[in-house]
């Protein structure tokens, strides 16, 4: 790959291209990048972590920060095409996958994650439908930042840390052309378990314009367990028998050396294609929820998301460095077809309707650094952002309301600033004040006939909120190859909105004095090292993360109800990796945690937090090799551990799950060959064994599976 590029850039811009080109580069885990292109990788300048508003580096800062670069998403992807899955296997301290549509219960570090891509959020913070991790298609993201633990950086949300999705950008060239395909199947080869993915990008630098286009199509077949059984189907949303797209596209201006403008435009949509009804299992007595081909009542679930951004960054604003974007999203998210809402048709006979999420958003966001004041000594940062959600939940065949029209309003300021006192000493701090708005006119709720909340009326109102959240941290470079940092943070969420709303079941409530609607504010200490010996690297954290009104979620008539109770959770992460040869590359993590709350409103702590917010302990084992110019490996373990809490119908029986791929350079192109689960284990998946005591949820995870790729760029 060519590092010319077609014009002079400015500093910050020949970083970021540096950086762009850096993690598109050739990965080895495809048998791409020879041990001299690795080595140059390695010597190109730390990664700015553009989910910090600072744009502080990967190694850096006084929280743990993880990147995940292009070839670690293109091992995995050579695996599997399950977002949550590659997230699980990559993120230290994330739950394992539930592999369906709905993310609900894959929490981080205990706590909610804030999904972005390129700085704009994904979540929805008045009716959270737990699909906020399936808006992209991941072909089109060239690395993820991941922030770990409590940030009020971006405002709502990010309770449990940061993911944000960095989308590629355009390479040297006037035009680079991308096309991929892979096919995927059970290890029996069945012709309903056939899976498929196309992928084309074209991108490109003329003058003082770049661009990137891509597309992709897949389709998903059944999934099958280590027992050769179709995994049962979820309501609340599949990826299995399933299909999807991804359209995206970037343009950007050079307007100078120094100022950008640059739009882009995303739409992903994944619907499942209802061929099959699941089978109630027996969780009792082992008996696993499955699915049989039949034709289910009412229309499939999806996930329909159009995101789109404007941009603009200047690297020499009367000496600052200014970033501003505007962004706008409209999101649908359709769930499946529930005993819980029923109706009568023309004809006088009972049917049951399904519900969708229907969210619209418009956000801005300025931020200005000052770098270099004082002689070097202080950098500060401040900036304000502006969001607009308006959130409903309807009932798509009878067109009642679920949750009433919401509208959200956010307005936050904020300033950063981080002292250099030696060359050894760092120490950053910052405070940012947040003022939000919740409008929702008087309302009744549903006629249910299985539950007490029917018809209940509700009055509207205008409840305000204002925080003042604080962080203060500090970076101690000890010696050459060890770091020390510390870190106290103050993340700023709003519990699920909608869920309070509908479930509202004693008239004379208004929403002006729901205290259940008060925002969740979470304290996150952490203390960590990070040693770098060269080929070896090594990384220990320990956090504490504690709400005294945090939100707990319980099922209640197979509705899940948010219990806004007092929550402390704690854990550690361990996280290394060594170079034991230029080919050869292995990685380790390890995390532990766990969490109370205060269900008997006492003030103290006093029941465990279930499988629905703490991960088990969790072993993961990586190893990447190089075997000559043309074939290259991976091969990785995770295993988690048994866990037991207060309820002893939800006590985790453990597993551990190998994958592996292999790839080889052909004449043109390259191939790759996956598998998922080598040994086809036969294991309940950490959702349904922790999570929720249901036999409608009792799912397998996914055995055997195979995945065969292949890929040119020309």
């Amino acid at each position: 790959m060519p590092f010319a590029i077609p014009r002079p850039r400015p500093p910050f811009a020949r970083t970021m291209l540096a950086l762009a080109i850096c993690a598109a580069m050739p990965s080895m885990a495809l048998g791409q990048a020879s041990t001299g292109d690795q080595q140059a990788n390695d010597a190109l300048a730390p990664v700015v972590v553009t989910a910090t508003r600072n744009k502080s580096r990967a190694g850096e800062s006084p929280q743990k920060v993880t990147i995940i670069t292009r070839e670690q998403i293109e091992q995995q992807l050579a695996i599997t095409q399950d977002p949550g899955q590659v997230l699980s296997n990559l993120i230290p301290s994330y739950s394992p996958s539930r592999q369906k549509l709905s993310n609900a219960g894959e929490t981080f570090r205990g706590r909610s994650p804030l999904f972005m891509i390129d700085g704009v959020p994904q979540s929805n913070p008045l009716r959270d439908s737990s699909r906020d991790s399936y808006t992209i298609d991941l072909s089109m993201v060239e690395r993820i930042e991941v922030i770990h633990g409590a940030s009020a950086e971006h405002g709502l949300g990010a309770t449990g840390g940061i993911i944000n999705y960095v989308t590629k950008r355009a390479e040297a060239g006037e035009v680079n052309q991308h096309v991929g395909i892979s096919l995927t199947s059970d290890d029996d080869v069945s012709a309903d378990g056939l899976g498929h993915k196309l992928d084309y990008q074209i991108n490109g630098q003329q003058g003082d314009w770049d661009f990137l286009a891509g597309v992709t199509q897949q389709q998903r077949g059944v999934f099958y367990d280590g027992n050769d059984q179709p995994v049962g189907t979820a309501y609340p949303g599949e990826i299995q028998n399933s299909e999807s797209y991804d359209v995206f596209g970037k343009l950007g201006y050079w307007i100078d050396d120094d100022q950008n403008l640059e739009l882009s435009v995303n739409r992903f949509e994944l619907e499942g294609e209802g061929d099959y009804v699941p089978v109630t299992g027996d969780r009792d007595n082992g008996v696993a929820t499955t699915a049989r081909k039949g034709d289910p009542d009412g229309e499939p679930g999806y996930n329909k998301v159009t995101t789109a951004r404007l941009s603009y960054s200047n690297s020499d604003w009367l000496g600052n460095e200014l970033d501003a974007q505007v962004y706008t999203q409209r999101f649908r998210a359709q769930f499946g077809i529930t005993p819980y809402f029923p109706y009568e048709d023309a004809a006088g006979n009972t049917q049951y309707d399904q519900t969708r999420n229907e969210s619209d958003k418009i956000g801005a966001q300025i931020t200005l650094n000052r770098r270099g004041l004082f002689n070097d000594y202080l950098d500060v940062t401040t900036g304000v952002d502006v969001l607009q959600d308006e959130t409903s939940q309807v009932l798509v065949e009878t067109d009642r309301t679920y949750v009433p029209e919401s509208q959200f309003r956010n307005y936050a300021a904020f300033l950063q600033g981080d002292l250099h006192l030696t060359d050894r000493l760092t120490v950053q701090g910052g405070v940012r004040h947040e003022l939000a708005t919740l409008d929702v006119d008087t309302y009744q709720t549903i006629d249910r006939s299985n539950v007490t909340q029917d018809l209940v009326t509700v009055d509207g109102g205008s409840p305000d909120f204002e925080e003042t959240l604080f962080n203060a941290g500090l970076v101690y470079q000890a010696t050459p190859w060890a770091q020390l940092y510390a870190n106290y943070s103050e993340g700023f969420g709003m519990p699920d909105v909608g869920r309070v709303l509908r479930g509202i079941d004693t008239s004379g409530q208004d929403v002006d004095s729901l205290l259940t609607l008060q925002p969740i504010v979470t304290d996150n200490r952490e203390i960590g090292a990070r040693f770098d010996w060269d080929r070896y690297g090594l990384e220990l954290s320990y956090y504490e993360s504690n709400s005294d009104y945090g939100e707990r979620l319980t099922e209640e008539n197979g509705t899940w109800v948010g219990n806004r109770e007092k929550t402390e959770i704690q854990g550690y992460e361990i996280t290394g990796e060594a170079r034991i040869t230029d080919a050869h590359q292995l990685r380790l993590s390890y995390t532990h945690a766990e969490g109370e709350s205060d269900t008997d409103g006492d003030g103290s702590v006093d029941t465990d937090l279930t499988g629905i917010n703490i991960a088990p302990d969790t072993l993961k084992l990586g190893w990447s090799a190089a075997w000559n110019a043309k074939l290259s490996s991976h091969l990785q373990y995770s295993h988690f551990f048994d866990r037991s809490v207060d309820d002893p119908e939800l006590e985790f029986d453990g597993y551990g799950l190998i994958d592996a791929s292999m790839a080889y350079r052909l004449p043109v192109g390259r191939a790759s060959l996956g598998v998922e689960n080598v040994t086809d284990e036969d294991y309940f998946t950490y959702y349904s064994q922790a999570a929720r005591v249901s036999d409608d949820y009792y799912f397998k995870g996914r055995g055997r599976t195979l995945t065969l790729g292949y890929q040119v760029d020309f």
